[in-house]
């Protein structure tokens, strides 16, 4: 049974981040609903919601309003975050849905390093501001890429083996194609960014244990995260 939140689990923190929990609850239950129906019906809703009560109750507690960014949008990040993550858990969701999850996870992630990275920054021109735009998708797609054909399995003599299992002939062809493209660009990443994509996509660890294990706060392997994306994109797009 997962344990669900609710406003009284929070009551020995401060007032400001009760506050900031309570009048957002909301938020939760709309992103649980977006989801649940981008992920299906198998799903109960009442689970999606207490990932995201936890998710909005660790936004509420790491939020520094000093920062200049209104908390709504800080925590849409968590909430989604903390969402797909449990969703992740559950064993007994098709091996499609997984596969969409993990694209959804990096292009959520994709998107809060983004923003951290423009905290307290000057609004742009138009061009500038299209331009922004056109490689901010592009990442995003990017990362969607990664988290969607990034599946490995180890052989019995340590060799690293990608995984296509159940596609067609020519979808398994052109995944494999781009497993290998994305695996030789990782590479030529910066030598953190390096680290923490292959350690997370390829070898198969969970993000916040392999930026803890490099010393970087969330925020920050949040926003390596993003630049090693908008790389890869780059690298990725004179490949092909």
């Amino acid at each position: 049974m997962v344990f669900r939140y609710s406003a009284a689990v929070a009551t020995d923190d401060p007032p400001e981040v009760l506050e900031r929990f309570n009048g957002n609850l909301e938020l939760v239950d709309v992103i649980a609903r977006q989801l649940g129906r981008t992920f299906g019906r198998a799903l109960e809703i009442q689970d999606l919601v207490s990932y995201g009560r936890e998710g909005l109750l660790d936004a509420a507690r790491r939020f520094d309003p000093g920062r200049g960014v209104p908390f709504r949008g800080y925590a849409n990040f968590r909430v989604r975050g903390a969402i797909i993550d449990g969703i992740r858990a559950m064993s007994h969701l098709p091996r499609r849905t997984h596969e969409k999850l993990s694209a959804f996870a990096a292009a959520n992630r994709f998107s809060e390093g983004a923003a951290e990275d423009t905290l307290g920054a000057p609004s742009p021109e138009a061009a500038e501001a299209a331009r922004q735009l056109d490689e901010h998708l592009a990442g995003m797609a990017t990362a969607m890429a990664v988290g969607l054909v990034a599946r490995v399995a180890w052989g019995d003599e340590g060799e690293q083996l990608a995984v296509f299992g159940g596609d067609n002939p020519e979808e398994a062809v052109a995944r494999a194609q781009l497993f290998g493209a994305i695996q030789a660009a990782i590479h030529e990443l910066p030598e953190q960014e390096e680290i923490l994509v292959r350690r997370h996509y390829l070898e198969g660890e969970r993000f916040d244990h392999v930026a803890g294990e490099l010393g970087l706060s969330k925020s920050w392997a949040s926003r390596l995260h993003t630049r090693a994306m908008l790389r890869l994109s780059k690298r990725l797009a004179k490949v092909g």
